[in-house]
């Protein structure tokens, strides 16, 4: 474990912090720590940081209530930036936004950016506008049992396609899975956020009963 102590601060006392949110992975907002501000982070488990133009500590969310509880604080290979991850309570932009970087300068026309948040934003859209000829609008509109049926169907297909050692076959399926399975999230008002807590509570609990099977 890194000691703070061998941080490189700058001139003024300040290393860059880059904000990422732990379940979507996006970058929040780029802010400035002092040595006082990351104690205090550390202490507290929320971000702290130190405002430029006020020349003051500044606790994320005293505010606003959209405090950022830390995860993990990570530095670079010259000990001169810092990554740290959140669990946010609300937007990380004082405008608002989930992030303060909204606003696209380029984007490859090859390549294309995949996440699970951007494919749950996009199911969403399709609940909303049920836009003419799309194969998810019409599973929105024949509703949930509909739904339901087509999640038992490709959770079949998996199983087949795994009882045959068939690699490819159950990557297939398994995306198949995974895109119905969020059409029903969506249709229930289950986010991406709501499984990962899950999935998180269940990683600690393992962690606990691993930890006491070694102890006895």
């Amino acid at each position: 474990m890194l000691n703070i102590e061998e941080l490189k601060f700058d001139e003024k006392g300040l290393i860059p912090a880059i904000v990422v949110d732990s379940i979507s992975k996006k970058v929040l907002t780029v802010a400035y720590m002092n040595k006082e501000s990351l104690k205090i982070s550390m202490e507290k488990g929320l971000t702290c940081f130190y405002s430029r133009s006020r020349n003051e500590l500044w606790l994320k969310g005293e505010t606003s209530g959209n405090y950022q509880h830390i995860v993990s604080i990570t530095a670079d290979c010259d000990n001169d930036a810092l990554v740290v991850v959140v669990e946010k309570d609300g937007p990380a932009c004082h405008t608002g936004t989930d992030s303060c970087f909204t606003k696209e300068i380029y984007k490859s026309e090859e390549l294309n950016e995949f996440s699970l948040n951007g494919l749950y934003e996009l199911l969403e859209g399709r609940k909303k506008d049920k836009p003419e000829g799309s194969y998810t609008t019409y599973l929105f509109e024949k509703g949930i049992d509909k739904i339901l049926k087509k999640v038992g169907e490709e959770s079949t297909e998996v199983i087949i396609a795994g009882k045959a050692d068939d690699k490819k076959e159950t990557i297939y399926e398994l995306a198949d899975l995974a895109y119905h399975a969020m059409v029903l999230m969506v249709e229930m008002g289950i986010t991406v956020e709501d499984v990962h807590r899950e999935l998180a509570s269940r990683h600690i609990i393992d962690h606990k009963v691993k930890q006491e099977k070694m102890t006895k």
